[in-house]
């Protein structure tokens, strides 16, 4: 054993899947792991699993025999807490009970030396509280690993107010050696990470419980529109209905934001022992208890086919002349459809098409389509400079300005000159489409067909249905959206749809934290890229889509679900109000180079 390196002995309290990946964690970086459960089953399972992981890391050349051969050996568990007492570190990974953890903490007083500090796993409950109880405070601290243990770059280190900087500094030191991303954060409930993301869920939850859309199109909203890893609903039977609930009273108990309060589903499914993946069914059903596979139940969603029939679509008429514009034109022309580009002048529907142009050239350049291909997708395309030229199209599809005044008065125009039985489709993210359904004399044949930006590469489309929308408008638009290859998901005409409406809580949320001297920006974004796998952190995400228009958006959210803590966060209004809207304008809550 050297002790010269940090914590050489370390014990690990509670080996349930957390506490077995932190265990492997510390014994392949050398560290004398102390496993430490009630459960003789427990133990065993912890042993097991190190034994497979670290067969598969040889099978891999990752380690030698010899190297596993020692891993196993620094690997010992034991039934009793006495076995702690020679830990330099003991870290505390047993259930989310504050009853539970209490006890594991005054019986860590009675068998270790004062020197040696004390790290809790919990992203529910308070350090602070767990301290106070402690007959040594000063070394009690959170240090939050994310599953799993191995594979996870993040760890949250959590101070209180009764922690010694110096046990913080020493325990980050640590994480940094063990080849991980250490986050300081402040004692409050779900800490940085878990803080945005159970909000999330729980949102995401409570849209599902409300029958807005169907699990299956909220999880593939969220993964093909933000590029998620995994659906909210999915995300939730992964980690454990009852456990995310836990978390979430927690939060709404130090917050009481009704946001916070956990969707009544989750109190339900967890009362009826539905708890996700280990009890084989949660908000899914899985083909057994653990399993990953989903298997079909009494929600899985039909095969869309024998209701009604969709009208005949094969010239397509598109709108406006923007980035979405074109894209759009891009999309419908690869995908065989005639289109007629329409903009307020002919220069500007040229101007248009030259971008497809090159846009095409580019996937050319990249080996996604041939040269043939670009120019027979090319010729499809009909620039024009009159909303004139959508006379005969099948379908109109909108993509101007996001401004209401302007959309109801196109689609007034486009009534008195589209074919009568031609679909009439508004692009809008956050407007109401039945306001630009009523600027028409025919209302059912107006419907929402929301893409998102950049529209060639982006595989999502919230298909948004009026009360008003005819049955075969809506099958019409289906069935265009799946010859486009993209993937077409249903929902209500209210605002933010699916993706705004559970995206934009959450980005207001992080702002919030940053208003609070809670965490900073890049404190955040490291958290929700490391240990949510968010493809960009809240702010960066922020700064690329413009902070007026996250701005503008939120202020949709607040005015139509009137829950204050919607209100759009006040850091948010003074950068719009000071100019700073994010990379458009070389700053927003980061400074960048002009261009």
């Amino acid at each position: 054993m050297d002790r010269n390196v940090p914590f050489p002995v370390i014990a690990v309290v509670g080996l349930g899947t957390m506490g077995t990946g932190i265990a492997e964690v510390l014994a392949r970086a050398g560290r004398e792991v102390i496993g430490i459960d009630v459960s003789e089953a427990a133990a065993a399972q912890a042993v097991g699993a190190l034994e497979r992981s670290t067969a598969r890391a040889v099978e891999r050349e990752r380690l030698t025999d010899a190297e596993r051969r020692d891993v196993l050996t620094r690997f010992r568990t034991y039934s009793d807490i006495q076995a702690a007492a020679d830990a330099d570190l003991v870290i505390e990974v047993v259930p989310e009970s504050e009853e539970l953890k209490r006890e594991v903490f005054a019986a860590l007083d009675r068998v270790l030396r004062p020197e040696a500090i004390v790290a809790t796993g919990t992203n529910a409950l308070s350090v602070t509280r767990l301290a106070a109880d402690s007959a040594h405070p000063e070394r009690v601290l959170g240090l939050h690993f994310f599953n799993p243990a191995p594979a996870m770059k993040l760890v949250e280190v959590v101070s209180s107010v009764l922690t010694d900087p110096q046990a913080v500094q020493s325990v980050t030191a640590l994480a940094r050696e063990l080849g991980k991303e250490p986050v300081a954060v402040g004692d409050r409930p779900g800490f940085v990470a878990d803080g945005l993301l159970f909000g999330y869920l729980n949102q995401a939850a409570a849209m599902y419980e409300s029958k807005y859309a169907t699990r299956e199109d909220i999880d593939a909203a969220m993964r093909l529109g933000c590029g998620l890893p995994m659906g909210p609903l999915a995300l939730l039977d992964l980690i454990g209905v009852d456990t995310a609930r836990t978390v979430l009273e927690a939060m709404y108990k130090a917050s009481r934001d009704r946001l916070h309060a956990p969707a009544p589903i989750l109190g339900h499914l967890s009362a009826a022992g539905l708890t996700g993946r280990k009890a084989g069914r949660g908000f899914y059903t899985y083909e057994a208890p653990g399993s990953p596979t989903v298997v079909d139940d009494a929600e899985t969603p039909a095969q869309h086919s024998g209701g009604a029939q969709a009208r005949e679509v094969r010239s397509v008429g598109i709108a406006g002349s923007g980035t979405m514009a074109s894209g759009i034109a891009e999309v419908f022309a690869k995908g065989g459809y005639d289109v007629v580009l329409a903009a307020r002048s002919l220069e500007k529907a040229e101007s248009a098409k030259a971008r497809i142009a090159k846009s095409l050239q580019r996937s050319v350049d990249k080996g996604r389509m041939s040269a043939a291909a670009r120019e027979t997708a090319l010729e499809r395309i009909s620039p024009v400079g009159s909303l004139d030229g959508l006379a005969e199209a099948d379908l109109a599809v909108e993509a101007v300005a996001e401004d209401l005044a302007v959309k109801q008065q196109l689609f007034a125009t486009l009534d008195k000159i589209c074919k009568p039985g031609a679909v009439l489709a508004t692009t809008t993210s956050s407007l109401p489409v039945i306001a630009c359904a009523r600027a028409t004399s025919r209302p059912q044949d107006v419907i929402g067909m929301h893409f998102f930006n950049p529209a060639p590469a982006m595989k999502l489309v919230e298909i948004v249905r009026t009360v008003l929308t005819a049955d075969d408008v809506h099958a019409t638009v289906r069935e265009v959206t799946g010859k486009l290859r993209k993937h077409p998901v249903d929902c209500g005409d209210r605002a933010g749809f699916i993706v705004n409406a559970l995206l934009f809580p959450y980005l207001n949320n992080a702002v919030k934290m940053v208003q609070e001297h809670y965490a900073t920006p890049d404190a955040i974004d490291a958290a929700m890229k490391l240990g949510g796998g968010y493809p960009m952190g809240p702010f960066e995400l922020l700064d690329v889509v413009g902070l007026d228009v996250s701005l503008a958006i939120e202020r949709v959210l607040h005015r139509e679900f009137r829950d204050p803590g919607l209100a759009p966060a006040p850091l948010l209004e003074h950068l719009v109000a000071a100019g700073c809207l994010g990379r458009k304008t070389g700053r927003g809550f980061r400074e960048y180079a002009k261009r």
